[in-house]
């Protein structure tokens, strides 16, 4: 059997690993923090020892039974990070990240210490490294309302719908309203940085004020 002093080193260093990851996603202020991280990490290294251990006590033939049930209960809790909103399916990457946190506690759990350090520091990688480049390189789409005011809003409204079609944008809240002697039309979208910059070419001209607002509280 493990000694106390082998199990306690292994759960801290689930515990440690796990918080490294939550120190990421608060910073970036989104769901399954320090706290979360850390206890997902814990849990299921907790659950690997005690699979391994409580087999040898009773002479179970299956060490591992208890630990592949965590992939079915991490599963459920991943679920409940995903939410669906106007825009569609938010919180995937939380989702994913707290899977993969449970299979770094099992490492550790199972005293495989290189192991999950190096895949802490790949989840780290994609979560900070892999984030920005696409941040930099506008590769990741993100949520948009466009606003156009016009005098003549019943052709510019068909000629919205046709452009965003050609493009494949499906928007969401799509209206078509009065302020005063001028219609808006307007939407919100999820658009690349290129899909914005044709729809704002295309769209302005004379006589057509356009207006971008960034919507944010965005999950992921």
């Amino acid at each position: 059997m493990l000694s106390f002093h082998e199990i306690l080193l292994r759960l801290l260093i689930a515990a440690l690993l796990g918080a490294a990851i939550g120190v990421e996603r608060d910073l970036h202020r989104r769901p399954a923090g320090v706290r979360t991280s850390m206890f997902v990490c814990l849990a299921t290294a907790l659950f690997t020892i005690l699979s391994v251990e409580i087999s040898r006590l009773y002479g179970d033939s299956s060490p591992t039974r208890i630990a592949s049930n965590i992939v079915q209960g991490v599963g459920f809790l991943g679920a409940g990070a995903i939410l669906k909103d106007s825009a569609g399916l938010v919180g995937l990457t939380t989702a994913a990240t707290i899977f993969v946190e449970a299979a770094i506690g099992m490492a550790a759990g199972g005293g495989m210490y290189a192991v999950a350090g190096v895949s802490t520091g790949i989840v780290l990688l994609g979560l900070v490294a892999v984030a920005r480049l696409t941040d930099r390189f506008n590769l990741k789409a993100h949520a948009q309302m466009f606003r156009f005011t016009t005098s003549r809003a019943q052709n510019l409204a068909g000629e919205v719908q046709r452009l965003l079609a050609s493009l494949k944008i499906a928007p969401q809240q799509f209206r078509v309203s009065m302020a005063g002697a001028n219609s808006v039309v307007e939407f919100e979208a999820d658009v690349s940085h290129s899909q914005q910059l044709q729809i704002v070419e295309q769209l302005s001209r004379e006589g057509v004020l356009t207006e971008l607002v960034s919507l944010e509280g965005r999950s992921e």
